[in-house]
């Protein structure tokens, strides 16, 4: 079943399309200046190796029980996979 990796930031300006992985979306800003923050594509890499957005990236990780819920109604956060049950 297919899951979320990572949040990933997706380059559609330059030539070749450039996808750019972290652990949270501003992770990837901070690797570089060559890194802009008007990129505007901000989605996942799935475990397929696929680029989606924020809204399927929601779907994904509910389908699989990744998470459980979302901070947002129906988009991705990253937060949203750190999401940590404790037990007493």
């Amino acid at each position: 079943m297919e899951f979320i990796v990572c949040s990933a930031i997706c380059d559609t300006d330059s030539i070749d399309k450039i996808i750019y992985c972290g652990l949270r979306h501003h992770n990837i800003f901070s690797q570089g200046k060559h890194i802009s923050r008007k990129l505007k594509h901000q989605g996942f890499l799935t475990s397929t190796g696929r680029f989606v957005s924020r809204t399927e990236g929601a779907e994904i990780a509910l389908a699989c029980g990744q998470c459980t819920k979302l901070i947002r109604v129906d988009k991705l956060d990253s937060s949203d996979l750190y999401q940590y049950k404790f037990k007493n």
